[in-house]
């Protein structure tokens, strides 16, 4: 059943079906928060966390889906050298990155020069390690920052939005180097990182803090999005979030180690300390 889902996906229109999920998502209608409360309801979500906890504080279904938390729902882990989970959601998978390949389920993989849309940056990644986390509807949308970096650039890399639960991941060959994404490099004291918001299907935006909207618009290539200033975050800042559930790629160069203990299917929150470089 799950390759035959994975199948009927390339017939699909995924663009035309995420902008129709774009445009219903941002309507402000009465509505609106019955389809909240049911939403929560399903997937489970605990509104106790939230900043706002009323369905009534929000005026779409968007503002909802993207809420903020309480400021102390999450504790950013610290201590030198530390790297945090940048979201809520499930290790998908993580590990080496061996002759810049990136494993993405039993019997695929892609390369980080796909994902990333670049040779020479790739180049930095090999030997280096990957975490890759889904967002599953329930969880909390904005994504944060590992650690403290510099922002070096943007690059916007149109394609499909397969969607990115594990019964897709697992049947759709080099998914995430296939799906529409912005990929975000950043430079530490130590060395280059690179975070990638990988767009799906229903998934109708991807923001940063400094760029603000990137999907949509659609483009026909890979293109640089621009950012005034210099863009320092700290540890634990917010740096983009997504519309529905989608996955957050993040890799670092050698030297940086998971921890042990970690593995794929494991929960994961944001702030929660994840390993050491």
């Amino acid at each position: 059943m799950a390759r035959l889902f994975a199948a009927f996906q390339y017939l699909l229109p995924h663009h035309a079906i995420s902008r129709i999920v774009f445009w219903f998502t941002r309507l402000q209608t009465p509505m609106a928060q019955p389809v909240m409360s049911w939403f929560a309801r399903v997937y489970g979500i605990d509104m106790s966390e939230a900043a706002q906890p009323n369905f009534s504080a929000y005026n779409s279904f968007n503002a909802f889906f993207t809420r903020a938390l309480r400021d102390d729902a999450r504790s950013i882990a610290t201590g030198e050298g530390v790297v945090v989970s940048p979201s809520d959601g499930r290790i998908s998978q993580l590990g080496n990155i061996k002759n810049g390949e990136i494993f993405q389920a039993k019997g695929h993989s892609y390369t980080a020069a796909e994902l990333l849309g670049s040779e020479q940056e790739a180049a930095a990644f090999d030997g280096g390690q990957f975490i890759t986390i889904y967002l599953s509807p329930r969880d909390y949308h904005r994504v944060h920052m590992p650690l403290t970096a510099r922002l070096r650039s943007t690059l916007h890399v149109p394609g499909r939005l397969f969607s990115v639960a594990p019964h897709t991941v697992a049947h759709v060959p080099r998914l995430f180097a296939r799906n529409e994404r912005a990929v975000c490099f950043f430079d530490t004291d130590k060395g280059p990182v690179a975070q990638v918001l990988v767009g799906a299907i229903n998934v109708a935006a991807i923001e940063t803090v400094w760029a603000g909207l990137i999907t949509p618009p659609a483009a026909w290539g890979p293109r640089q999005v621009p950012h005034q200033g210099e863009v320092e975050l700290q540890r634990g800042d917010e740096m983009g979030r997504f519309n529905m559930g989608s996955t957050v790629i993040l890799l670092l160069p050698a030297g940086a180690q998971w921890h042990e203990s970690l593995k794929p299917g494991d929960p994961v929150q944001m702030g929660q300390a994840l390993g050491q470089w």
